[in-house]
């Protein structure tokens, strides 16, 4: 979900699957066995609301079968679409869970000095830990524990102990390394 909006994208339609509409996805949910109790959703690149028929995994794959998607043709127009729901459907992260739009806008500190490091601006994410994007990527902090030590999205702060040198290591990058 990006920051300031009413909708948070829980799958991407990749491709029909079979011959009767069903199409399937990428998830983007840390909690896919949800995918299958929605009822309604919003296409995002269709632009409009689908009933939802059936959610089931084929190899870990979630599959959709959209009321009304009832041909190969008619899910290839689904092709990219970005499955959304309100936000205010989503589901509560637990206790030390914080979803990455909850985020963003948060002010990054300092956790021994309270100095202002930047604030969060977007996520980067490769295939270990997230990194935070602060202040357009000038600087990019390892979301993990030992980093950010105190997370706080309703007082809109991340506390960090960055490691030595990662400040000045972020800031000789030229812009786009």
């Amino acid at each position: 979900m990006s920051s300031g909006t009413d909708w948070v994208t829980v799958a991407v339609l990749l491709k029909p699957r079979g011959n009767r509409g069903e199409v399937t996805a990428h998830s983007l949910t840390s909690h896919p066995e949800r995918l299958g109790r929605l009822k309604t959703v919003h296409l995002f690149g269709s632009g409009q609301a689908y009933e939802i028929e059936k959610v089931w995994a084929h190899d870990g794959t979630p599959v959709f079968k959209f009321q009304g998607v009832d041909s190969i043709s008619d899910a290839e127009l689904l092709r990219g679409a970005e499955v959304r729901i309100p936000a205010s459907e989503r589901v509560e992260p637990e206790a030390g869970e914080f979803f990455h739009s909850d985020l963003i806008g948060c002010e990054v500190r300092d956790a021994a000095t309270n100095r202002l490091i930047g604030k969060v601006t977007g996520w980067e994410e490769y295939g270990g830990p997230a990194l935070l994007e602060v202040d357009n990527g000038r600087i990019l902090v390892p979301f993990v524990k030992a980093i950010c030590v105190d997370i706080r999205p309703a007082d809109r702060v991340v506390r960090v102990t960055l490691p030595d040198g990662l400040e000045t290591i972020n800031e000789a990058l030229p812009a786009g390394e």
